[in-house]
This record gives structure tokens, sequence and C-alpha cells, in this order.
């Protein structure tokens, strides 16, 4: 079936192609859930509200631009409406530290690794990274998807990318300890 009449069968809350739509689109937009989310399970749930708000404003999709970019930020918007309520995106003042550049030049750390550390930083931090670093936000986006300032989206950027630097060292260090490289 072509995209543009499935789209429009699920306009018509035609169930089969709702069914149809979600097993094409859920890979792709759980893997977007997930890289905003706190876990697994998280992005399970985010994946099915956003699925429902998606069948919901479906008949406001008019076929200007594309399709799977009106999904992403529907996924995108649902996950950060989960927190915008939160208190966590307000940060006091602070000083904005100069750019960190995260160089991974070692093929032993794992995508799975990867996730796994940006899963675990904080909330606020998380966030932003993924807007700025994964989907390519400006910070002036980011502070308006976000409600805060410019220069919070960038304090909590540079802070994110402290903290997965650490981690990859100290997951480097660990690394060359049990595998110590031949000289």
């Amino acid at each position: 079936m072509e995209i543009k009449q499935l789209i429009n069968d699920c306009k018509n809350n035609n169930r089969k192609a709702q069914e149809q739509l979600y097993r094409l689109y859920a890979p792709k937009l759980f893997a977007v859930c997930l890289k905003y989310s706190r876990s697994y399970s998280e992005a399970q749930d985010h994946l099915q509200d956003g699925f429902l708000i998606i069948f919901d404003k479906i008949g406001q999709f008019s076929f200007k631009g594309s399709f799977d970019g009106w999904l992403k930020r529907i996924m995108i918007n649902n996950v950060l409406q989960q927190y915008r309520s939160e208190t966590f995106l307000s940060l006091v003042k602070e000083e904005i530290p100069e750019e960190i550049e995260i160089e991974i030049d070692d093929e032993n750390i794992s995508l799975d690794y990867l996730l796994k550390i940006i899963q675990e930083l904080p909330d606020r931090y998380r966030l932003v990274f993924n807007l700025y670093v994964l989907d390519g936000y400006s910070h002036q986006e980011i502070a308006e998807m976000l409600n805060v300032n410019i220069g919070t989206s960038k304090s909590n950027l540079a802070r994110a990318k402290m903290i997965l630097r650490e981690k990859i060292e100290h997951y480097k260090n660990e690394e060359n300890k049990i595998f110590p490289s031949a000289k």
C-alpha cells in the first residue's frame, strides 16, 4: 500500500491502516524515544503515547514536508512534554564552560554502551545533549522547546559532554586494565 493511501486511511480511523502504520514506523520511532528516555520501558511507554497522539492528529498532516519528520517531531515533543512540568530544567545562572569535544576513537566502545551512558545522564543534560548533538537543534530552538534560556541550554550541553567524556575515559581505563596492549 502506498504511504499516501495509508495516511488517508488512518485519517479515516481505519484500524488496519493504523496497525500497518504502527508496524512500519514503530522501530524507527522507538529509537527516537529510546534516545530521550531514561530506560527501555519508559521508551516503550513514550512510543505508545506518541502513537496515540499521531493517530489523534494525523488529520492535521497536509502532505507538505516529510511525513517521517512530522512523526519524529511528534515523538520528541511527546517525550519532552513528560519533562516540561518537572522543575529539573531550570538552573541558576552559571558560567558556561567552554565547548568540550568528545572523541571516540576506540572501536571497543559499543553503541549499546554509549546509549546506556547517555540514558544515565540527568534528564536536563540528556534532553539537551540529544536535541543538540543527535538531532541538530540550535540552542535557541532548544531553549524554546524546553522553556529555558539559551545559556541554560549551553551549560546543560557542556555538562552533559563533560559527564560523558569522564565515563568514556573511565571505560577506556578499565578496558586497558583488563586487556593491556602488547608493547
